[in-house]
């Protein structure tokens, strides 16, 4: 995930801000990490650069 997308990504669930966690990351992307919601406490995971936005009754994890 690009670092830049974080100017516009927004919690699915209730629009409020998100905080990046990372674990890895290469000279251009966030590789392994997470989206935390403070608002309504839920992460979102980010993995193989590819953030997991789905709303948590939706995901299959």
């Amino acid at each position: 995930m690009k670092r830049d997308l974080m100017d516009i990504l927004v919690c699915p669930v209730c629009k409020g801000q998100l905080t990046l966690a990372v674990k890895k990351e290469d000279e251009e992307e966030v590789v392994e990490g997470s989206l935390h919601c403070a608002a309504c406490d839920e992460t979102y995971p980010i993995e193989d650069t590819i953030p997991n936005l789905l709303p948590p009754a939706l995901r299959d994890e």
